[in-house]
């Protein structure tokens, strides 16, 4: 079986290869790596996007929640649709309109060197972290069932997918990422798919007997009614929409995925595209957790549990897939590899970007060997980027999707803040007090996190990302000039 999958991992990497060959080498400068060249047709980049959104944490972490959270999942991607709708509305003419290529230099142009240099580094702080935490699962199912076998150490596999990551794309980077992302999705969903269908026949019943069989247990419960529990429906829309504003409108790799685009219009079309696509590949994979479910229960399978005893939701999917035959097994390691590298590729590029531009001052100012301190840059996030999933390891002992979102709460907050107060007021602001209320917003937050529960019973959910932009936006009030 290890030699199955490391054959079919071989295999899959040199496609990505084969594809980072035919998109660079017709150019592979800095506009290509920065912009794409802005020649990518938008029905690619939308599909592409899907796998870019979903990372290893959807592919793993959203069907194994089903055993926790049944499908309150799901408001949250309602919120994703209108989050997106803003976006395509209000962010991408402002983006296209200024002709920006890290979108942190509005807030430069807006408010100051400092808010922009506040922006950039808490994109960059949230994006590593995030980003790595999404790598972080795929190697994490790799090491349990493959190199763990062998006595080898968990930074082995890490080392091998950054190494590959930085190779693919540090000739054509976002030129290529474009086009492999493609080419990840659709392993993606087909692991997902075809995972279903064989369970179905496994069992020997249908997609609408399994979905009558799953509420009857009460797995396919969507709308969460108490409005004090975290994952309250109206919490989860509201938030999802701020999420995708957040980590979509206001997040460096995703945006600048939309900037290659030939013009807004194709832009536009682009993003209102994956947001409903965005609805049906989540329903898949809820639906893929209800089946997994299901299989264990008609099987009598032992779903993994951690040394307390609790099932752990993101070892559900890959448990099962090694157990039910070869075929599964292989479909989802190359699911699960496409989710791992859809999920850093962009990032790395667009945090080499960001690094770049709004701190090296590319385009602003003139530097000689601009190509050769790119590419020391990208090199030097990748190894950042493997410091922190080696680091994590020892963390890890539930769902992801949460930690993630925490994640997003606090460092995207102030994000939301500085854009909501530039684009709907006109105020100035004393510039070099910005970081002080971008890092202080989060830090309140924290507290109340922890000790509202204990004050009034309320348990904040991802709603924490709208309280921590609120805390900024009236920061920044406090520091308008006359």
């Amino acid at each position: 079986m290890e030699t199955i999958i490391l054959s079919c991992f071989a295999a899959y990497t040199l496609l990505l290869f084969l594809v980072m060959w035919l998109s660079s080498r017709k150019g592979a400068d800095n506009d290509s790596f920065f912009r794409g060249q802005r020649k990518s047709p938008w029905p690619v980049v939308a599909y592409g996007m899907i796998g870019a959104s979903l990372s290893g944490v959807t592919f793993m972490s959203v069907p194994g929640g089903v055993y926790y959270g049944q499908f309150t999942y799901m408001p949250l991607v309602f919120g994703y649709v209108l989050g997106y709708v803003v976006i395509a509305l209000v962010l991408l003419p402002l983006y296209y309109r200024l002709n920006l290529t890290s979108i942190y230099s509005y807030l430069e142009q807006r408010f100051g060197v400092a808010s922009e240099k506040t922006g950039a580094l808490f994109f960059i702080i949230s994006r590593l972290l995030g980003s790595a935490l999404r790598m972080y699962l795929v190697v994490f199912i790799l090491y349990e069932f493959v190199f763990k076998e062998w006595g080898l150490p968990f930074w082995v596999p890490a080392l091998i997918f950054i190494a590959i990551i930085l190779l693919y794309t540090f000739r054509g980077g976002l030129k290529t990422v474009v086009w492999t992302d493609t080419l990840q999705t659709t392993f993606l969903l087909l692991a997902a798919a075809v995972t279903v269908v064989v369970i179905l026949k496994q069992l020997g019943i249908t997609y609408p007997q399994l979905l009558q069989r799953s509420a009857e247990q009460g797995f396919t419960r969507i709308w969460e009614t108490d409005p004090t529990a975290a994952k309250y429906y109206w919490k989860q829309i509201l938030s999802g929409m701020f999420i995708t504003i957040t980590m979509t409108g206001l997040d460096q790799d995703m945006m600048q995925k939309n900037l290659t685009c030939k013009n807004l219009r194709s832009a536009q079309k682009n993003v209102l595209t994956s947001s409903l696509l965005f609805i049906v590949v989540n329903i898949l994979f809820l639906s893929l957790g209800a089946a997994l479910i299901a299989y264990a229960q008609t099987t009598g399978f032992l779903l993994p549990t951690n040394e307390a005893g609790m099932v752990v939701g993101d070892k559900i999917f890959p448990s099962i897939a090694f157990h039910l035959n070869t075929f599964t097994a292989v479909v989802f390691v190359l699911g699960m590899v496409a989710a791992g590298y859809s999920s850093a590729d962009g990032t790395l590029t667009a945090l080499t970007t960001t690094f770049c531009y709004d701190f090296l001052q590319f385009g602003k100012k003139e530097r000689r060997n601009e190509l050769r301190t790119r590419r020391m840059v990208h090199i030097a996030f990748a190894m950042l980027y493997l410091v922190v999933i080696i680091a994590f390891q020892p963390f890890h002992n539930q769902s992801l999707i949460g930690t993630l979102f925490d994640v997003a709460g606090f460092t995207y907050g102030p994000l939301l803040g500085m854009y909501t107060f530039g684009l709907f007021t006109r105020l100035q602001v004393r510039d070099r007090w910005v970081p002080a209320i971008a890092v202080a917003s989060p830090i309140i937050c924290y507290i109340l996190k922890i000790y509202m529960p204990v004050w009034t019973g309320y348990h904040f959910g991802f709603e924490i990302l709208l309280l921590n932009g609120l805390i900024t936006f009236l920061g920044l009030m406090m520091l308008r000039k006359k």
